[in-house]
């Protein structure tokens, strides 16, 4: 049976530099096959930490400041949802993706809440 995973790109200064051309082919590959195959279901790149808000609310009071702090040394680039047999066929899915070179890729199985299981 499937599952739906959420994968998450990470920024990661230790790896590859792809050029744009390289990183385009790459990414564009990976998609085909996603597609192919019924893996992908969605997917985007976000902005960087510079546009990036944190919202807290304690004490029934909300704060919002800019975020995160610069000393990050990873950014969260993107996200997309996949779907596969297990987490070990999501994971070679996603090592033919140009941020597995560039990046680090977290895998995350969808899970229900505590509310919602049968």
């Amino acid at each position: 049976m499937s599952s739906k995973y959420l994968v998450i790109h990470m920024s990661d200064p230790t790896g590859a530099d792809l050029p744009q051309s390289e990183d385009q082919t790459i990414l564009e590959n990976w998609a085909a096959e996603g597609n192919a195959a019924g893996r992908l279901e969605m997917g985007a790149p976000v902005a960087g930490p510079e546009s990036a808000k944190s919202v807290a609310v304690r004490g029934g009071r909300t704060l919002i400041t800019d975020g995160p702090f610069p000393e990050f040394k990873e950014w969260f680039a993107g996200y997309d949802l996949i779907t596969a047999e297990s987490i070990e066929e999501a994971a070679e899915f996603m090592a033919k993706h140009p941020i597995a070179l560039s990046g680090r890729i977290y895998i995350l199985p969808l899970v229900k809440l505590p509310w919602d299981q049968d």
